[in-house]
């Protein structure tokens, strides 16, 4: 089971702040190029996704990889500060 990190509510903003991988992946695999739109601020993933003509399956399949790399991320910090 993939812990859940980010979910359809999650600001842009926050994704891209906390995972610059994430923000990488928005733009190369899902044409999210919002990252730098100042809507980045203040929208959900949810909200940028359908506004770029995602329907909520694929906003739900799109979740999961997040998280799926947000997992990886988290636990290649943990080793590398030695917890």
């Amino acid at each position: 089971m993939v812990k859940q990190k980010i979910n359809k509510n999650t600001l842009i903003l926050e994704i891209a702040e906390r995972y610059p991988k994430l923000a990488e992946i928005l733009v190369e695999k899902y044409g999210m190029h919002c990252m730098l739109c100042s809507m980045s601020a203040i929208e959900t993933l949810e909200e940028g996704a359908m506004a770029h003509g995602m329907n909520k399956k694929e906003v739900e399949k799109m979740t999961l990889d997040l998280n799926k790399e947000a997992n990886r991320v988290d636990l290649k910090r943990k080793k590398k500060l030695g917890k």
